[in-house]
């Protein structure tokens, strides 16, 4: 690390003294491609493209973790840090290649699992009934599962909407579960 990194950047990190200038009080909402144009560097470069002696490179892990945050391990967005797109890509594939390689922890958040949510002692789960060979045989397994005689309102409504459309000779029982 450059012995004058430590004279140029506040609390330690390279882009929170950093403020991009633009016009109007209102910032831009996108961050910039890249601070170079035509060869030459705009007026107000991005903390990385400012100084020449940072390197944006896999081994650089002081540089490197001063963009991630510590508390989720995502990468800040180029508009909080202040860096170029150009720059942002060339961290992301950094940070991504130290992480492969066992430089910067890759962190993950623990989140306890909550046991209630799991029980099944709650009134939405009950006990299953005995299966249908312990029952009684021709009964259903679940009694919703039975044959009903609908209402005879019901079905004299059907036989009146549908007249055309029914034969004559339609049972009004169910058939037989052997299909005879």
């Amino acid at each position: 690390m450059n012995p004058f990194f430590h004279l140029i950047t506040r609390d330690g990190r390279v882009w929170p003294g950093y403020r991009r200038n633009h016009k109007g009080s209102v910032p831009p909402q996108s961050p910039r491609k890249a601070c170079l144009r035509r060869g030459r560097p705009v007026g107000n470069p991005c903390p990385i493209c400012r100084d020449r002696n940072l390197l944006v490179d896999f081994g650089n892990v002081k540089l490197l973790d001063q963009f991630i945050c510590p508390h989720s391990g995502v990468i800040f967005h180029p508009i909080h840090t202040g860096i170029c797109m150009k720059q942002h890509k060339r961290l992301s594939q950094a940070i991504a290649q130290a992480q492969d390689r066992g430089l910067l922890w890759l962190q993950v958040p623990f989140v306890p699992v909550p046991e209630e949510d799991f029980s099944n002692q709650h009134a939405a789960v009950g006990k299953t009934p005995p299966a249908p060979a312990l029952r009684e045989p021709g009964q259903a397994w679940y009694p919703w599962y039975e044959w009903q005689q609908p209402p005879a309102a019901e079905v004299a409504r059907m036989h009146r909407l549908y007249r055309g459309f029914l034969k004559e000779d339609y049972p009004d029982t169910p058939p037989s579960p052997s299909g005879k």
